[in-house]
């Protein structure tokens, strides 16, 4: 790019497009299941997949999300079929939706039925196999719009699978590392720093492992968190869910660093006040029917539906007809990790920017004690 270029922009210039979030959307299950049997007729070239990624009216290349930095693909395997091996950059969050089947990733095979959940971490080599008799179908949520868009997304076809994975250990040597020579001086009195290049490159290790979280493990919690403040959930002021944790994502309570899963279980006649959070919201209706109300716009959804029910700092809120159970992927770690992550649980309260001040406080304890209280 040349000097000529290069723009030059004043302060109301820069910011004169005012904030325009994507609208809530639905896909009906009617329409996923219409294109699961087209995907079922496709004749595929070697390499090829029974794949589509499901994109908000708003996405463009290179984007092409469902939100704004997330995407869903959903993903079919007729018996018998296999993925050749790949790895990339992103991190993703798989569910099974129909049948079972298997997957690699890197030296781990695991095999997964209708509901379970599992993770494949940033450049780990994969791929999947239909073990069944029956059509597998699974959803795959990822960062890819976002890494896109920073033009900064890495694929590899036919990758290897390593034999075995090393572990990082310390050196055996006890003669002192790069880092440990560089400068590492502190800079006033409350906590800044100057480092050296080699802490930029070396730097400490958590490990990302391959996760899966069961269905017949997760759904065990599901019922205490539906009854979680009696008839209705009216007693209780939190969310009726339970989230998949991966403790690579430490404070930032993630499926993977950039987003979270999460199972709610909600009661019938359940209705949530009114809340807004910087953090996109994704959700697939698993059982059950419901409505959300989005920007005062209200949609209907039912069971096997795909909602993109919270598009960023918008007030939203849900409710229940018949009860529902909903997985939910957020990209909430991601913005904890950039100090972006606002949460105003009631209009009435505080915006309080979460990981950073004191967060919400719900009445748990005292539920839990009534409850105990009336067992007793």
């Amino acid at each position: 790019m040349s000097e000529q270029e290069l723009k030059l922009l004043g302060e109301a210039e820069a910011a004169a497009s005012p904030q325009q979030p994507w609208q809530a959307l639905v896909l009906i299950g009617e329409k996923i299941n219409q294109e699961i049997e087209r995907l079922t007729t496709l004749k595929l070239g070697e390499g090829q997949r029974r794949r589509s990624f499901i994109a908000h009216p708003r996405a463009r290349a290179p984007g092409n999300g469902l939100a704004p930095g997330i995407d869903v693909s959903l993903n079919v395997l007729l018996p018998g079929e296999s993925w050749v091996p790949r790895r990339d950059n992103t991190h993703q969050i798989a569910f099974a939706i129909r049948g079972c089947g298997a997957y690699r990733v890197s030296d781990r095979r695991m095999t997964f039925e209708k509901l379970d959940a599992w993770n494949i971490p940033s450049m780990t080599t994969y791929a999947y196999e239909n073990v069944g008799d029956s059509v597998a179908v699974f959803l795959s949520y990822s960062d890819g719009p976002l890494l896109r868009q920073l033009g900064i997304y890495h694929a590899e076809e036919q990758a290897e699978f390593p034999s075995s994975v090393e572990k990082v250990a310390p050196a055996a040597s006890e003669a002192p590392s790069p880092r440990q020579l560089a400068v590492n001086e502190p800079i006033g009195d409350r906590g800044a720093r100057v480092i050296g290049y080699e802490f930029l490159i070396d730097i400490d290790v958590v490990a990302s492992e391959p996760l899966q979280w069961p269905w017949a493990a997760v759904s065990r919690h599901l019922d205490g968190v539906e009854h979680l403040g009696g008839p209705r959930g009216r007693g209780y002021t939190g969310r009726h869910l339970v989230v998949l944790y991966n403790p690579a994502t430490e404070r930032r309570n993630g499926t993977t660093h950039w987003g979270f899963a999460s199972i709610a279980q909600l009661p019938a006649g359940r209705i949530d006040i009114p809340h807004r959070h910087t953090s996109a919201a994704i959700n697939y209706i698993i059982a059950g029917s419901g409505s959300s109300t989005v920007s005062g716009r209200r949609f209907s959804w039912n069971s096997g539906d795909i909602m993109l029910s919270a598009p960023g700092w918008v007030i939203h809120n849900h409710a229940t007809e018949t009860g529902a159970t909903v997985l939910t992927v957020q990209d909430h770690p991601l913005q904890i990790a950039m100090e972006s992550l606002l949460w105003q649980e009631t209009l009435r309260g505080p915006i309080v920017k979460l990981g950073v001040e004191r967060g919400i406080q719900t009445n748990l304890r005292g539920v839990t004690l009534q409850e105990a209280g009336s067992h007793a």
